[in-house]
């Protein structure tokens, strides 16, 4: 089981205990739009893979240069999570291997969708998503990205992630590193 830091990571340390799963972790950002960082126009992914929506981009009429700063920004904050998160471990291999990833739940997809491509590119047997909630057109979406996702609440009108949670406090490193060493002895490898 793959949990996408930070949010994925408490919703992927519970799953894993659940189903006896050994844990780990796919570093994932979210690329946004300049002005309006929440609004994703893409996401990077552990080994280099960056993905854009090109509809959105030409929509705002964002330049190229802005998208580099963009993407040189949130791959140095990649490289600074990997190496606070996972230290000198190394990734775990997933070929041949069923992947299920995690995170707090899915508003446009982007960075879930970024991590589900770079996870094919390490020739996994399949993909899973597994998420508490999202919106119910971004779950639909993703039937042809993966072998399976598990939306557990899809709710209509959907709004934001955050909504749907008592909770929806931001987690931090030190609780990333927390949950992940208290799932060390079967985070050496995803699940089966």
């Amino acid at each position: 089981m793959l949990a996408l830091p930070r949010g994925g990571v408490p919703v992927g340390s519970a799953l894993a205990q659940a189903l006896r799963a050994p844990l780990d972790l796919f570093v994932v950002r979210k690329l946004g739009v300049p002005g309006h960082e929440e609004l994703a126009m893409g996401a990077i992914a552990h080994g280099g893979l960056v993905i854009l929506d090109q509809d959105l981009v030409r929509q705002l009429g964002i330049p190229e240069a802005a998208i580099r700063r963009v993407i040189a920004r949130e791959q140095r904050e990649l490289e600074r999570r990997e190496a606070a998160y996972r230290g000198d471990r190394e990734p775990p291999s997933l070929e041949g291997k069923t992947v299920i990833l995690v995170d707090d739940g899915l508003a446009t997809g982007a960075t879930m969708r970024a991590a589900a491509l770079a996870v094919r590119e390490q020739n996994p047997a399949r993909v899973i998503v597994a998420v508490p909630v999202a919106s119910p057109q971004t779950c639909e979406a993703f039937r042809g990205d993966v072998d399976e996702i598990v939306c557990a609440l899809t709710p209509e009108p959907f709004y934001a992630v955050g909504v749907w949670y008592d909770d929806f406090s931001q987690t931090t490193d030190e609780e990333v590193r927390e949950l992940l060493a208290g799932t060390a002895g079967a985070a050496k490898e995803p699940s089966r």
